[in-house]
């Protein structure tokens, strides 16, 4: 049977999802609503994705019997309620990351789809790609030894964006590319808590995360850094190094094609989209995630077991702590 999604938000993110789901096969993935505040806008989007129904508010698609699992594209701000208004209409979720603003946000929509038996989910698409699969397989099997250290980088110059300097909506880097770097760190480590998290950061002038550093200590002497930017070009690669050597996910790191195990490279190319332009980066690696939400709600899971809700809870909770070293904080963190 075909997974029934209906996609909230008409902008880019949403497109690609949309892109990337007409590409798969019809006999396993529908689109039967979009959603937008403005009608028009979401009347555009059907027609350009042949999607058979649009609505002027998201409460309406949450209404929609046919809707089996909603997508929400919103920007970071909008996540919350946008999460809660399906989840109570009943429906599975796949939220974008980050899933809310700080950890009360993400805490409120865990405990809904739990009291409600529903599915929800984290779209942290990277931990589906093959080649970031491949790097689990190299851990588990101890190829690297016993680990000593990560370190992940992800930036670039993305001050033109308004989104991205945009303090009401809860811009800046740690939010919108840090989260990337911190799901690799906690997915090397087992998704444990750090017993020690330091940051340092520069500000930008709109209030938001310019570039900041994190270390985070693990339990066992270990330890994870990331760097995050969106002012700077960074390397936007993740290596992770053991007693045994060393493996690298190479740019780019949050939709990765490439790994290299101690020197061997390796290459996990994309399955093909001919004709299609996508917004962002490698965006039909978008499939990956699509399928596992597929194969969970087929297997009647209420979560996803390679991004548990636990964990998003922690990354939300890491980077929460992170903004207040740093001394960042957003209208949100005051509901």
């Amino acid at each position: 049977m075909a997974l029934r999604w209906g996609i909230v938000s008409a902008g880019l993110i949403s497109s690609d999802f949309m892109t990337m789901l007409r590409m798969l096969p019809r006999s396993e993935h529908q689109v039967v609503a979009v959603a937008a505040r403005d009608l028009s806008r979401a009347k555009e989007f059907a027609k350009k994705h042949d999607i058979p129904k649009a609505y002027g508010s998201y409460e309406e698609l949450a209404k929609d019997p046919d809707v089996e699992v909603a997508y929400i594209g919103t920007q970071h701000p909008q996540h919350k309620a946008a999460v809660l208004l399906c989840l109570t209409a009943g429906k599975a979720v796949l939220c974008e990351k980050p899933m809310g603003v700080n950890a009360a946000e993400v805490r409120e929509m865990v405990a809904e789809a739990r009291s409600r038996g529903l599915f929800l989910m984290e779209a942290i698409w990277t931990r589906f790609f093959p080649a970031v699969e491949a790097l689990r397989s190299v851990l588990a099997q101890g190829t690297l030894g016993d680990l000593r250290v990560v370190r992940a980088e992800f930036g670039k110059n993305l001050t033109h964006v308004h989104r991205a300097t945009d303090w009401a909506q809860a811009g800046g880097g740690l939010l919108d590319l840090g989260i990337y770097c911190l799901q690799f760190i906690s997915m090397v480590f087992g998704g444990q808590k750090p017993e020690k998290i330091s940051a340092v950061g520069r500000r930008h002038e709109t209030g938001v995360d310019d570039t900041v550093t994190v270390i985070l200590q693990y339990p066992g002497g270990v330890h994870g850094s990331f760097t995050c930017s969106i002012s700077a070009q960074l390397s936007n690669t993740v290596a992770v190094s053991g007693t045994k050597g060393m493996a690298q996910l190479l740019d780019p790191c949050w939709s990765p094609t490439e790994l290299v195990v101690k020197g061997e490279h390796k290459e996990f190319p994309l399955p093909p989209a001919p004709g299609k332009e996508f917004n962002f980066t490698n965006g039909m690696g978008m499939c990956y995630e699509a399928n596992h939400v597929r194969e969970c709600l087929q297997k009647g899971l209420k979560e996803s077991p390679v991004i548990p809700l636990v964990e998003s809870e922690l990354l939300a909770d890491i980077l929460e702590e992170v903004r207040k070293a740093i001394g960042i904080t957003f209208p949100q963190d005051k509901c």
